[in-house]
């Protein structure tokens, strides 16, 4: 299993929403084909043929914020991108 897959995983879990790096969030979306747009601290991620946006936004510790990876499984789910994986 790659690291991208077990990172799916544990977004998927809803388990761990605190302790997600932003970083790994961040390569993960790139590799699915999102774009990724820089306003400030914000991270806008979007896909052509999905009208919702991922917007993440990383602590002072490097994580993302558990209200967004909530947001994103959401996302993840209704789309099923982990097919992607």
């Amino acid at each position: 299993m790659g690291r991208r897959r077990k990172l799916y995983d544990r977004i998927q879990s809803g388990r761990s929403d605190n302790s997600i790096a932003f970083e790994q969030v961040r390569s993960l979306l790139l590799h699915l084909g999102f774009e990724e747009r820089v306003r400030g601290s914000h991270h806008v991620f979007k896909r052509p043929e999905i009208p919702e946006r991922v917007n993440l936004q990383p602590t002072k510790g490097g994580d993302c914020k558990a209200y967004q990876v909530r947001q994103l499984r959401e996302v993840l789910s209704r789309y099923n991108l982990g097919e992607e994986i």
